[in-house]
């Protein structure tokens, strides 16, 4: 009976040993340590995969924890291990859901090549697969009938995804944000062509101030039936087939698409890239003006003009600034 009583108290002694050893003696990865853990994964596969990952010491252990906790809910997600961490406090982590989100930062201005190339540079998946989803205007059909993709409303901001989130939910939540600044801004009317005109007048000034005037000169041609002749609609054009080589040169302009504003009178079939606040507040109150012109100053604002002759003097001030540099 003595000798059975020193085994079981040599068991129990084992086991408590093996348990510190498992669960509170501290890991410490052997670098920046990045675990998937998706949705429908068990408590064991759960644990092989932190096991595997060099996370934790023991899978049984880490699932005893578990089993012990009451089989507390282990939140699916990305986790990030770079600091040593216990056993405990590893299973603390996924049972808040303290999951590794990846920053996306969509400037103004980039159109959805742009956009899921700065997707896929985060880790969260492939460009191509993006623009499957962008290429259907499915998410935006109630406010846009007529766009054919989802390239003006995917809105310029800074957004954090998981590795978890589709491309579908990913691109979902950039239409969402156009369609609360949309909301914000009165836009519930003429809503594709606004776009449009935003994303013109978007690529042509970075200078927030100077938009209404820049959208004025767009709106004053539209009602005189002059093609807009924006540059930015060639790059695009070219941009859809494949064909832009990065800079314009004066056989662009005679491109065959839709697109190009020389060659087609009124708006293009679609936006151009992914205007933010300010543009799109510019395309729908444009400045009253006469102009039908302008062009650069050459130091980052333009000069507006009512008529040719004004605008070739302009191009000649441009071209003058520019040559002295």
């Amino acid at each position: 009976m003595r000798a059975f009583f020193i085994l079981a108290v040599v068991a129990i002694l084992a086991v408590a040993g093996w348990l510190a050893w498992a669960l509170l003696l501290p890991v410490t990865p052997a670098a920046q340590t990045l675990v998937l853990l998706h949705s429908g994964y068990s408590t064991r596969r759960i644990a092989s995969e932190l096991k595997n990952a060099g996370v934790i010491r023991s899978r049984d252990a880490f699932i005893l924890l578990n089993y012990l906790n009451h089989r507390r809910s282990l939140k699916a997600g990305e986790y990030l291990f770079e600091r040593p961490a216990t056993a405990m406090q590893v299973q603390e982590r996924l049972m808040q859901g303290d999951v590794y989100v990846r920053t996306v930062v969509i400037p103004e201005g980039f159109n959805m090549f742009d956009i899921a190339q700065a997707v896929e540079s985060a880790g969260l998946g492939s460009a191509e697969d993006f623009l499957k989803v962008a290429a259907s205007g499915s998410l935006i059909s109630d406010i846009a009938p007529d766009a054919t993709s989802l390239e003006g409303y995917l809105f310029p901001n800074t957004y954090g995804f998981t590795r978890t989130q589709s491309m579908q939910e990913i691109a979902g939540a950039m239409v969402r944000q156009f369609r609360q600044t949309a909301g914000e801004l009165g836009l519930t009317t003429d809503v594709q062509r606004t776009v449009v005109l935003a994303s013109i007048v978007e690529k042509e000034s970075a200078v927030a101030e100077e938009r209404p005037a820049v959208a004025s000169v767009y709106d004053n041609r539209l009602k005189r039936n002059m093609p807009l002749q924006a540059d930015p609609t060639v790059i695009y054009a070219e941009r859809l087939q494949g064909a832009y080589s990065g800079a314009l040169h004066h056989n662009d302009m005679q491109f065959a698409s839709a697109y190009n504003t020389y060659t087609h009178a009124g708006l293009p079939p679609g936006p151009i890239c992914n205007p933010g606040q300010s543009a799109l507040a510019a395309a729908m109150h444009p400045a009253t003006t006469d102009y039908l012109y302008f062009v650069s100053d050459g130091n980052g604002h333009h000069r507006f003009s009512k008529d040719l002759e004004e605008h070739n003097r302009n191009v000649a001030a441009y071209r003058k600034v520019m040559s002295g540099r």
